[in-house]
């Protein structure tokens, strides 16, 4: 992916995170991450060094407009860093080619699905938890983890087929 196209769906998915979806709110306890959809989706050719830089810029962004603190940093920089792990898990036998994206269209549905939801789950997890400060409320910040994970995987799955066509793939 050209720098020119990873700049421009940072800043459109950080719009989007903080006009649009910072209100979304189901229930009281399912939250919306759109932003986790830009970094789920930058090619497996980054390296770990620029997979966590670019989570920590996207972490650092998103804790500016929301006021939490670094706590969406620290969370997205694990998972940048966790993320070559979880490719490892799930690679085919033979890999993945340096251009490939890990998006719907290009991996699949099952792939995809496995990939994003470990991924997201696993920032959700850090995330709420740091929040919550402890685990004095196992059951609810779990329960948060759980809802938040099911419904920004949703949102991400429909922007990826509203918006990346199969004609598109190399972006």
């Amino acid at each position: 992916m050209p720098i020119v196209a990873q700049v421009f769906y940072f800043i459109i998915y950080l719009i989007l995170q903080v006009v649009l979806v910072q209100q979304m709110v189901l229930f009281d306890v399912a939250f919306c991450f759109l932003y986790l959809g830009f970094l789920l989706m930058l090619p497996f050719e980054a390296g770990s060094i620029r997979l966590m830089l670019m989570g920590l810029l996207m972490g650092l962004c998103v804790d500016i407009f929301y006021n939490s603190l670094g706590i969406h940093a620290a969370a997205s920089v694990f998972i940048m860093y966790a993320r070559p792990h979880v490719v490892s898990l799930i690679s085919p036998r033979g890999g993945y080619e340096a251009w490939m994206t890990p998006k719907l269209k290009i991996m699949g549905f099952e792939w995809f699905s496995l990939y994003s939801v470990i991924l997201i789950f696993l920032h959700h997890l850090l995330l709420f938890f740091i929040e919550a400060g402890g685990f004095s409320n196992f059951f609810y910040t779990l329960l948060k983890v759980l809802a938040s994970t099911a419904f920004t995987y949703v949102v991400i799955v429909i922007i990826q087929y509203l918006f990346y066509s199969s004609s598109r793939r190399s972006l």
